[in-house]
């Protein structure tokens, strides 16, 4: 598109060319043989691969770390009212706790 009605009356001509497209450098490596060394087929792809340490970490933050088995153990002491906690024992957890 063109403005050819000077610089006051800027309206677009209606005068359409055609340019050829330049080939770009996707272009011109697929249309690479094989016996050039260019893997054809992966290019301008992106990858991306994954360390044992990343598929360990997934795995840690998708598995709870609640202990079913011990906390329905602990409500059912309570329920029946035979979970019990010295007084001691838990001065002692606070004082440690504050320390760190």
């Amino acid at each position: 598109m063109s403005y050819t009605n000077g610089i006051n009356n800027l309206q677009p001509s209606l005068a359409i060319q055609t340019l050829a497209t330049p080939k770009t450098a996707l272009d011109q490596s697929a249309s690479a043989s094989v016996s050039d060394g260019v893997d054809v087929g992966n290019a301008g792809k992106d990858q991306a691969s994954l360390s044992p340490t990343s598929a360990l970490l997934s795995q840690a933050l998708t598995t709870s770390d609640v202990r079913a088995d011990k906390v329905a153990s602990l409500q059912q002491a309570i329920a029946a009212g035979s979970y019990n906690v010295s007084s001691s024992d838990v001065a002692d957890k606070l004082l440690t706790t504050l320390q760190s």
